[in-house]
């Protein structure tokens, strides 16, 4: 939870504009973006439910659609390789879904582990990650996030009532979505949300109201149950030990705020309309989605209510924070992040995203710059000034003694060439961990290939 007292985390900045919409796979997009650079990220990917979607010929969104549906042919199988190094837990997680589920499984798990590190990376030490899903693959998300994000950072469990009804032939009727909330670090900010009293509450306690209409109910004013005792002293008419020093209580009384029972008794007022109701728990059934006559709604076949996004947002940032979605789609998170004062970026595979945040945007504030549409990757400022890549040959050449990284051979220190293992045009870096000494026929066969592209066909 934010501690006030705590000294201000130092901000690292970012490389792109708040506003900023890219179009295109956000892998290499994240792969270009600064390291904890982002305070807040919710993602509502596909969810391997079998299903395609599209929007209504028509609506807002129409010409949206996708197909969430995976098989080993959807993603590049090599990324499963390259996890067995980057992430043992991961790697584990995902084989452990192919026995348990299958290969569509175990595909849909390797592309979300490729993008949840670079999430994790992007994020600062202050930030959280809501990861939006179903029950289809949300028990295997979660061991994917405790392998990734470990397990001592996760958050919640959030049960999203998504619709009133559903009847199944052979099961009870599935009506919630699972959002799974999980931060870098015990320093994360979160905000305690509160929703309103019941109705069945307010009667039974806010019994009492004043002339005025407000509605209140009475609390204990004596020091009874204190350890630390009160305060001994006559007050019209009655004397007891108190909470409150005896100035203290001529100014509640001033202020109406002793209320007098009929048996001599003082107590104190505590208003309806200045309490901020029950902290939220991790069920919400107050959120009611988005119905056909829905003002907000635009078609989008999986969209979210704001009301659900800006819940999310309060809690987990604070004014002027960058919010980030990676699977931006309909700009829900966008919308609600520029409606409370965040800062924000997405990225979606279709460039219908910009033209529905701009037309949402606008109903908000009425003349609207528009959203910064790029379809290129960031290129990351915060590794500082690297020298030219070619001047790491001879340090390379002492480290691998000489061999070869693809064929494994010892060759000359002539032939062998400095070669990035992810490509620049991929989100690679100059950065030294991100490069390698390859034979020059290895470096022409591998060419724009990742290195675990170029294993993967040898």
């Amino acid at each position: 939870m934010t501690d006030p007292k705590r000294e201000a985390p130092t901000r690292k900045p970012a490389n792109f504009a708040s506003g900023t919409i890219w179009t295109g796979d956000n892998l290499p997009i994240m792969r270009g973006m600064n390291s904890e650079s982002v305070d807040l990220i919710y993602l509502d990917p596909p969810f391997n439910s079998n299903k395609n979607y599209s929007a209504p010929i028509g609506s807002e969104a129409a010409g949206a659609a996708f197909k969430d549906t995976w098989t080993l042919s959807d993603i590049d199988v090599h990324e499963h390789g390259e996890l067995a190094d980057r992430n043992p837990a991961a790697y584990s997680v995902i084989e452990a879904s192919r026995q348990a589920h299958g290969k569509g499984m175990m595909s849909y798990l390797i592309f979300m582990a490729v993008r949840l590190l670079e999430m994790k990376r992007i994020l600062k030490p202050t930030g959280s990650i809501y990861l939006h899903c179903d029950p289809t693959a949300s028990h295997y998300l979660k061991l994917l996030l405790d392998g990734i994000f470990e397990r001592a950072n996760f958050r919640n469990e959030i049960v999203w009532k998504r619709t009133s009804g559903h009847s199944d032939s052979k099961t009870m009727g599935s009506v919630h979505d699972v959002i799974l909330h999980q931060s870098i670090s015990d320093a994360l900010t979160y905000n305690v949300q509160y929703v309103a009293y019941s109705k069945e509450y307010v009667k039974r306690r806010y019994r009492h109201q004043d002339p005025d209409g407000r509605r209140f109910m009475d609390g204990d004013l004596t020091a009874k149950g204190l350890q630390s005792g009160g305060y001994v002293y006559e007050y019209r008419g009655t004397t007891a030990e108190w909470r409150v020093p005896f100035e203290k209580m001529k100014e509640l009384d001033r202020e109406n705020r002793l209320y007098f029972t009929n048996r001599g008794g003082i107590r104190i007022k505590r208003y309806l309309d200045e309490m901020k109701g029950v902290p939220i728990n991790d069920v919400w059934t107050d959120i009611d989605p988005i119905n056909s006559r829905a003002r907000e709604r635009i078609g989008y076949p999986t969209q979210k209510p704001l009301a659900l996004l800006e819940r999310i947002i309060r809690a987990s940032s604070n004014i002027g924070d960058m919010v980030f979605d990676p699977f931006c789609g309909c700009a829900t998170t966008l919308v609600a992040a520029d409606r409370l004062q965040r800062q924000w970026a997405g990225i979606d595979l279709s460039p219908l995203a910009i033209k529905l945040v701009n037309e949402r945007i606008s109903e908000d504030r009425g003349l609207f710059g528009g959203a910064t549409s790029l379809n290129t990757a960031p290129v990351r400022t915060d590794l500082g000034k690297l020298p030219n890549y070619r001047t790491h040959r001879h340090r390379l050449y002492g480290e691998q003694e000489g061999v070869c990284t693809g064929c494994e051979t010892h060759f000359p220190f002539r032939v062998m060439d400095v070669d990035h293992i992810l490509p620049k045009s991929r989100g690679g870096t100059d950065h030294p961990d991100n490069l390698q000494l390859l034979c020059s026929g290895c470096n022409r066969s591998k060419g724009g290939k990742t290195m675990a592209e170029w294993r993967s066909v040898q």
